[in-house]
């Protein structure tokens, strides 16, 4: 078949260049269009890269706009204890008017903190410098403020839940011994509701933050650590599932060069494990953050768990469509943690070479 090709292309180029040679010597002086192979060749890439293109952009936003043409035709037809079902104009319009009250907000705290520093320098102005003040403002956090409670509240739950399940996943993946004894924890542990941690973590928080002032606030604590006992397991799981998976060959070979238990673990077990360990640290970040939202509804957290909650409790008119915006934040949020994870591994994983 090599051969076959070979000839073939060998046929080729001279007929190529016999039917060039004539058209340019044509008797009535016309040549060939420059330019017409270079547009002949972008019409092929473009039809090569049609599919592509199609599966990765195209059908996408149709899917999309199939799906807001379903929501806007059976929205209206959906009634509820606050009114008919919000289609997505009446959601986009309550996101904007969220976005409204956060610069509103931001307004006042600058008008706030301006007229604070007008009264203090006139006190000290007119010798009177005990009536300087620094009151810190305390207005009600606005959606994009709780936004970021639930990123912080997500980050510290899924940082403590990284630092607690790797080490453990790679002594159980190296151990088979230790795996075996706390593999009934693990599967027991699992499946627990964050609902079920809730009380028993509210409980022993409380006890340990009695302060009036504490570093952290108690509802901040109590949902980070319920986002932390949720989402352990599947970085655990899967870091003792890649330690046990090392070739055997590698580790002889640490052996025989006599490596160290430190260079046998950064050169060998975690350069093998990487893939596992972030395929596992992607599935807890995604359950760390489903599991936020109860937690904050319960913990009165000042996250978007807590919006969810008291735009339910406030039964409003807009209340239904500022709920399904929040739901289509959280979503997006979601998906935006996972496509950075992987991005965080691509760039950890781009010089391993085991």
């Amino acid at each position: 078949m090599a051969t076959a090709f070979v000839d073939l292309e060998g046929q080729k180029v001279p007929a190529t260049e016999e039917a060039s040679a004539s058209l340019a010597n044509k008797p009535d002086g016309s040549a060939a269009k420059p330019g017409t192979s270079s547009k002949g060749n972008g019409s092929g890439l473009l039809a090569a890269k049609m599919p592509d293109l199609m599966r990765g952009l195209i059908a996408p936003m149709m899917g999309i706009l199939v799906f807001l043409g379903m929501w806007a035709v059976l929205a209206p037809q959906v009634d509820t204890s606050l009114g008919a079902l919000p289609g997505p104009v009446e959601v986009v319009e309550q996101g904007a008017a969220l976005f409204d009250e956060w610069g509103a907000a931001q307004e006042i705290e600058a008008q706030f903190y301006a007229d604070q520093e007008v009264r203090n320098q006139a006190a000290i102005e007119a010798g009177n410098p005990g009536a300087v003040t620094d009151f810190t403002y305390a207005g009600p956090p606005t959606f994009l403020d709780q936004i970021l409670t639930s990123l912080e509240t997500v980050a510290l739950g899924f940082g403590l839940a990284t630092v607690v399940a790797v080490p453990i996943g790679l002594a159980c993946g190296l151990s088979p011994l230790l795996n075996a004894a706390i593999n009934p924890i693990v599967q027991i542990m699992k499946p627990v509701s964050p609902l079920a941690w809730l009380p028993i973590v509210t409980m022993v928080i409380s006890a340990m933050i009695t302060g009036a002032d504490p570093f952290l606030p108690k509802a901040f604590v109590i949902s980070a650590l319920v986002v932390m006992l949720c989402s352990l397991w599947p970085t655990l799981i899967n870091t003792a599932v890649g330690a046990s998976s090392i070739d055997k060959d590698l580790l002889n070979v640490g052996r025989v060069l006599k490596l160290g238990w430190f260079a046998k673990l950064t050169c060998l077990v975690l350069p093998a494990s990487l893939p596992y360990i972030f395929t596992g640290m992607r599935l807890s970040l995604g359950v760390g953050w489903m599991v936020l939202i109860a937690a904050e509804m319960l913990a009165q957290n000042p996250g978007l768990g807590k919006f969810v909650w008291d735009e339910f409790q406030n039964g409003s008119s807009q209340s239904l469509a500022r709920i399904m915006f929040a739901v289509i934040v959280i979503g997006l949020i979601g998906f935006g943690l996972d496509r950075i994870m992987m991005a965080l591994q691509s760039f950890v994983s781009r010089n391993r070479t085991i």
